[in-house]
């Protein structure tokens, strides 16, 4: 059994629903069980009724071992999604931007140079 420190406190606690020091709340970080102290409370406890609810901690730390190992391999995969996305994005981005110029230069085309007829200048320079 260890006693929470103020920051895992203060994460368990509800904005709406737990009252205040003002109020007559809970003073003191309140203590927690391990697994392993779980295990060793129940063999202090020989009640049926304490039995019955180590069971049920006991199920539920196993529940939550599972989550984790369930999170870490999903955001393995999302890691994974992630990167692979960014690879498609960068060649769309350069897809898009090549589309783009291509249509600046459509919208705004520079004027094709026109020859005179007959004899000009520009042939006596050449």
């Amino acid at each position: 059994m260890f006693q929470l420190t103020a920051s895992e406190w203060a994460g368990l606690r509800s904005q709406i629903v737990t009252s205040t020091v003002r109020r007559g709340g809970r003073r003191y970080p309140p203590y927690a069980f391990t697994e392993q102290g779980v295990a060793m409370l129940s063999s202090v406890l020989g009640s049926n009724r304490a039995v019955a609810v180590n069971i049920q901690i006991m199920r539920a730390f196993v529940r939550m071992r599972e989550m984790l190992i369930t999170s870490k391999e999903l955001a393995q995969k999302l890691d994974q999604l992630e990167a692979r996305l960014e690879k498609k994005l960068t060649s769309h981005d350069e897809a898009i931007a090549a589309i783009l110029s291509a249509i600046r230069e459509l919208m705004n085309p520079t004027p094709p140079r026109r020859r005179g007829i007959g004899f000009t200048a520009d042939l006596e320079e050449k």
